[in-house]
């Protein structure tokens, strides 16, 4: 697993496959890193196979853990919000040479891919989102992993700045529907979202088909947990019809 220094972070990444490139954040809330695309929290398999296995057969899979999870690290500050981990992605897509991309993200990740989409529409192939987060009327939790992940950062650094936490936290989950970007953003968003509903109190159902109503060109698929090959039929149907075509040979 490669680590790379972008901006004041040093990120860890896995990278599997070639082709086009296809940036896999991972599920886990704040502790969001690229083992938890294989099991919970807490250990156990997740009830969907591993995307970033199944991709790199015939893509260019680019897992990372994010700041201050997994094995990256990064100093934690009041001003610290969305486009911070944003500006993670994509430089550390740059650092790596890939222009355009496709992400999968999963979790807290579908609203770390939805900020991508805002800020660099121009390099966003598609965008796949599992199981996203957020706030839809009374249904949906706030930051539900910040306190976990907060107490692992304090016991890496005791010197982190209670009021640093305050504000990061406020910045990422101070809003409501999908915290990262607004309803109006998702109105205009061209890029082709596929979304994997979500079923519970912390990946509300309510959301993704809020979601899927809003984004002008967006796929909704329900039921797909505990359906292996629904799963991975849905992600990479949706991924080869939003490949970019090839350029023509010129005739000889």
């Amino acid at each position: 697993m490669p680590i790379l220094n972008i901006g004041d972070a040093e990120l860890h990444v896995d990278i599997q496959g070639q082709g086009d490139a296809v940036l896999a954040l991972a599920p886990g809330g704040m502790l969001s890193h690229r083992e938890l695309w294989r099991v919970t929290r807490d250990g156990r398999p997740r009830e969907y196979p591993d995307p970033v296995a199944a991709l790199a057969s015939q893509y260019r899979v680019i897992a990372p853990d994010q700041r201050n999870a997994g094995r990256s690290r990064a100093p934690v500050r009041a001003s610290d919000g969305w486009t911070t981990y944003a500006l993670d992605h994509l430089g550390l897509l740059d650092a790596l040479g890939v222009q355009r991309f496709h992400v999968i993200g999963s979790c807290i990740g579908s609203s770390f891919a939805l900020k991508l989409c805002e800020l660099a529409p121009q390099r966003v192939v598609s965008a796949i989102l599992q199981q996203p987060i957020g706030i839809a009327g009374q249904d949906g939790k706030r930051g539900e992993s910040f306190d976990q992940w907060a107490d692992t950062v304090r016991a890496r650094d005791p010197g982190v700045n209670d009021r640093a936490l305050d504000g990061l936290r406020h910045n990422l989950f101070g809003g409501d529907f999908v915290f990262s970007v607004s309803r109006d953003f998702v109105q205009r968003n061209p890029i082709p979202l596929l979304i994997l509903g979500g079923n519970d109190a912390l990946h509300p159902r309510a959301v993704s088909l809020e979601l899927a109503q809003l984004a002008p060109s967006a796929t909704l698929v329900e039921d797909w947990k505990g359906q292996p090959q629904r799963y991975l039929d849905a992600i990479q149907g949706f991924l080869a019809a939003t490949r970019p075509p090839r350029p023509a040979w010129p005739a000889a």
